[in-house]
């Protein structure tokens, strides 16, 4: 349940801490107090999408907390890597002015998607323009899908349906007017023709740029070569590090018996010898064997320009082109062959879809079977919120498949006796709708592990005796889940466990709004003024202590 929530800098909520109790808890207050306001910051702290308007009026930023307690484990926390505290659970949320956010769950910084998943799990708002959701009778196969649990029948279905249209799109793929197929193959021809006289190897380009820029660069490298040269082997006269080297080592051979230092100087000399002979013969066979061809330079600047201008068309590597050339022979192929493959996937296609149709045909099985089960509950519900004369049905039709199967599902009713069933949308009056949608959720939350109910004025278009039923439906809702809810009916407020006055006052030219929790004789007060107004009489008070009384016998009955 919702123990705590903790509001700083809401539009004209300052701070506010509201300590919420098990059961039904109501909150009430004047048009324009704030109520809704208590509703939008729990909205926040769940994740739902905000605004900056959001944020009080000369404030930095807006700070929501949430407590939750007694909770089983909950997959959307595991799911986000987090533990959830042995029952309880902090949600916080900070709203800056230029849109940032920063959300914690459990001290730990979540995404404020993540932070959705794990407050929808923990509470389900019921806004006052919920209701008007059953005239959208695409909606209506998302609820009974809900109370269903058909989930594993979807996805399988689901499988089928993707698979009919991977198909479905390769075959239309294929399918192109003759004079487009011509034009496309005459294309594929040509690509194809270019890059096979090209005759691409892969890792040619580098060895032919790193060759042209030897042949670019020829007496350049001839004049390093034999300069190096020169100075290892001497001219004519000798005269080279490596004759100046042997020498040395002469000198040193005939001393090197006379002591072990000189022995191993000259065995260093000879090492350097041996080194700088082999550099020498090195630079010596590299000036032999190259060949310097301006024909070959000229290739080699035609193949150069050639593989530039390809890749400007088919890839920015040689490699790439070559993939190029491969995918562009598939296609060929494939349009080539198209009649053929165009037989082939229309084969599959038909066997896909016969098994798409089956899957949806026991998806429907499934959806039928929960409907018939989920008329008879809305069906009780309504008669316990004073509509025993209403009916309430299921229709289905079909459609061609799409993501949801084939089903199409309406909810219909019949308003008065001997009336034929219709859409909702056509028959519903708004007071029937906000009773018919608590009815939806109140069987819909069976199914569900939310422990917190929230209701946002459901109770619009409802008065007299349908609003003590309303309040009886809640009082019953509330003994297997936390209740809050937002109200202007005293028949409502009286039925609560626990009673929050939400009121509106001013201080130093400031709006301030204060959440106050009532005792007995502050909700007597209270429900005197949702009664008569600001004029509050005995007899006000006198009807308040006996709503209180009334509900409080009700509920022992419970």
């Amino acid at each position: 349940m919702l123990q705590l929530l903790h509001i700083e800098n809401i539009a004209v909520i300052e701070e506010a801490d509201i300590a919420f109790d098990s059961g039904f808890n109501a909150l009430t207050g004047e048009t324009g107090a704030g109520k809704s306001i208590v509703i939008d910051a729990m909205g926040a702290v769940l994740g739902q999408r905000t605004s900056r308007d959001l944020i009080r009026t000369g404030a930095v930023k807006a700070f929501v907390s949430a407590i939750f307690t007694g909770l089983p484990p909950l997959e959307a926390l595991e799911e986000c890597g987090l533990s959830d505290g042995e029952g309880e659970v902090l949600l916080q949320r900070e709203i800056y002015a230029d849109g940032k956010n920063a959300c914690r769950v459990c001290g730990r910084p979540v995404t404020v998607a993540q932070l959705r998943r794990i407050g929808g799990a923990l509470l389900n708002i019921h806004g006052q323009h919920d209701g008007q959701q059953l005239l959208d009778e695409e909606q209506h196969g998302a609820y009974l899908d809900s109370y269903g649990r058909v989930g594993d029948q979807l996805a399988a279905y689901l499988a089928r349906y993707e698979a009919m249209e991977a198909t479905r799109r390769k075959l239309k793929a294929l399918q192109m007017d003759e004079a487009e197929k011509e034009r496309r193959m005459d294309s594929l021809r040509f690509q194809i023709g270019e890059l096979e006289r090209a005759d691409l190897k892969p890792g040619e380009e580098e060895a032919l740029l790193q060759r042209r820029n030897l042949l670019r660069n020829s007496e350049k490298f001839m004049s390093a070569v034999q300069g190096a040269m020169w100075s290892l082997s001497g001219g004519d006269e000798g005269g080279g590090a490596a004759a100046l080297l042997r020498d040395a080592g002469n000198a040193l051979a005939g001393a090197k018996g006379l002591d072990e230092q000189f022995a191993q100087l000259h065995q260093r000399l000879e090492a350097l010898y041996s080194e700088c002979y082999d550099v020498a013969e090195t630079l010596r066979d590299l000036e032999s064997g190259f060949d310097f061809s301006p024909q070959e330079l000229d290739e080699l600047e035609g193949r150069a320009d050639l593989i530039y201008r390809l890749k400007k068309k088919y890839g920015p590597t040689v490699e790439d082109m070559l993939d190029y050339l491969e995918k562009c022979r598939q296609e060929l192929d494939q349009i080539a062959f198209a009649a053929d493959t165009a037989a082939r996937l229309e084969k599959e296609l038909a066997k896909e879809r016969a098994q798409a149709v089956k899957a949806a045909g026991q998806l429907s099985q499934a959806r039928k079977a929960a409907a018939r089960e989920l008329e008879e509950r809305i069906q009780d519900e309504l008669r316990q919120l004073d509509m025993p004369k209403v009916r309430f049905a299921i229709c289905f039709a079909e459609k061609e498949p799409d993501p949801t199967g084939m089903d199409v599902v309406r909810f219909l009713m019949s308003a008065n006796v001997g009336e034929e069933l219709r859409p909702i949308n056509k028959v519903a009056s708004g007071g029937e709708l906000a009773r018919i949608m608590l009815a939806l959720k109140n069987v819909l939350a069976e199914n569900e592990l939310i422990g917190t109910l929230v209701f946002d004025e459901v109770d619009t278009g409802v008065s007299g005796r349908a609003a003590q039923k309303v309040a009886a439906k809640l009082a019953q809702v509330s003994r297997r889940k936390q209740v809050l809810c937002v109200t202007h009916l005293p028949q409502l407020a009286a039925m609560a466990d626990t009673h929050f006055s939400v009121e509106k006052g001013e201080r130093d030219g400031r709006t301030y709004t204060r959440v106050a929790r009532l005792d007995r004789e502050q909700r007597k007060m209270e429900l005197a003024r949702l009664t008569g107004g600001e004029k509050i009489t005995p007899a006000m008070l006198a009807g308040a202590e006996e709503l209180i009384s009334g509900a409080e016998e009700y509920k022992r009955g419970l």
